[in-house]
């Protein structure tokens, strides 16, 4: 049985992380960076569709839309698994 709220709270921290870690890579080594974000995509160019220079209040709401999302997908999956999972 999973907990969902503790797995929502992890999912959650796990995704902060990884959008703290590609913002900050992004304004450390921007070639890197791009290297990195599209060898997700299996190489595709996806990192030139994203904003040259997104400001503060964009990355803000971004995060917390991030937060939110991950959070409740973390927690129907806990819920949904212990449901179906019986």
């Amino acid at each position: 049985m999973i907990r969902p709220i503790p797995f929502a709270n992890a999912l959650t921290l796990t995704a902060t992380g990884l959008f703290l870690f590609l913002i900050g890579l992004r304004e450390v080594a921007p070639v890197f960076f791009v290297y990195f974000f599209n060898a997700q995509f299996f190489g595709a160019d996806v990192a030139s569709l994203l904003p040259s220079r997104p400001g503060f209040t964009r990355l803000l709401a971004d995060l917390l839309v991030m937060l939110v999302g991950a959070w409740l997908f973390g927690w129907c999956w806990a819920f949904f698994y212990n449901r179906w999972g019986k």
